[in-house]
């Protein structure tokens, strides 16, 4: 599968996040210095995390990438999936590209992961469903300073259902993969309110009850169900690490965005 154009360039550079290569490193690397080092068992296999502008977003982010960071060592591989914007369709969407671009480099797509997915039904090659998609793009900085040389599986996903996910997930992950989800939670609530359902999300993202989780609160609800379909499938507890919104990060509390931090992993003997 060859790309008109081999390299997924940055779409939200500069609004997202900064767009200078030095001031993209200084912010990241401050929200890992000040986010909290949260103690979990068992080694993580996924984690779910948002994909806000970085002020807002951000320290919540981080909160899930220190333990990342913590195992860079281990890591070769992201499997990374997020919600479609912009592009309405139904499954996994792959690109054709081999690198996706950031102010702070390329990352190369792990073409030997995408060609074993390709001949599953729910998986499609659709480059314009990640011309224009934040919620993979602003993960990459926070990946390209926290682990060293690692390849990228990246998939957007629509109305996708979790056990297609979950297969997907079972066919790429090996001992030196990590899954990323990113996924917001509430938006646009009073502080009080976002609160009530982002706990309630976040106790239902724990448990592994993907049957519990509404649309409505969280916009990464079919990666998201997926993921923890195949937590379910593999035997992974899972864990909260941080809930905050927009209210605590870089906004008014009349009307926020939720934001979440989980891990998932083996259980300890």
């Amino acid at each position: 599968m060859t790309a008109m154009n081999p390299v997924r360039k940055p779409a939200v550079a500069g609004s997202f996040y900064p767009e200078d290569k030095e001031g993209l490193r200084k912010m990241v690397l401050s929200f890992l210095e000040e986010s909290k080092e949260e103690q979990f068992p068992g080694d993580p296999k996924a984690f779910v995390l948002p994909h806000a502008g970085y002020p807002y977003s951000g320290p919540v982010a981080a909160t899930g990438y220190r333990a990342v960071q913590q195992r860079r060592d281990k890591i070769k591989k992201i499997i990374l999936l997020g919600p479609s914007h912009y592009v309405p369709f139904t499954g996994l969407a792959v690109p054709s590209h081999q690198w996706f671009q950031t102010p702070l480099g390329q990352v190369p797509v792990d073409q030997d992961s995408l060609q074993k997915i390709l001949n599953l039904p729910a998986v499609q090659s659709l480059d314009a469903a990640h011309a224009r998609e934040h919620s993979l793009e602003v993960h990459l900085p926070f990946l390209q300073l926290c682990l060293k040389d690692f390849t990228l599986l990246p998939m957007v996903v629509s109305n996708a259902l979790p056990k297609d996910i979950a297969k997907v997930l079972s066919t790429v992950m090996s001992e030196e993969s990590l899954i990323i989800v990113s996924s917001d939670l509430s938006h646009f609530l009073d502080y009080k309110s976002a609160q009530k359902k982002d706990f309630s999300a976040s106790e239902a993202i724990a448990g592994l009850k993907w049957d519990n989780l509404k649309e409505d609160q969280c916009c990464g609800y079919f990666p998201l169900r997926g993921l923890l379909q195949w937590a379910i499938d593999t035997g992974l507890q899972g864990h909260i690490l941080d809930v905050r919104n927009s209210g605590d990060t870089a906004g008014s509390k009349s009307q926020v965005v939720g934001y979440g931090a989980y891990a998932f992993t083996r259980p300890t003997a």
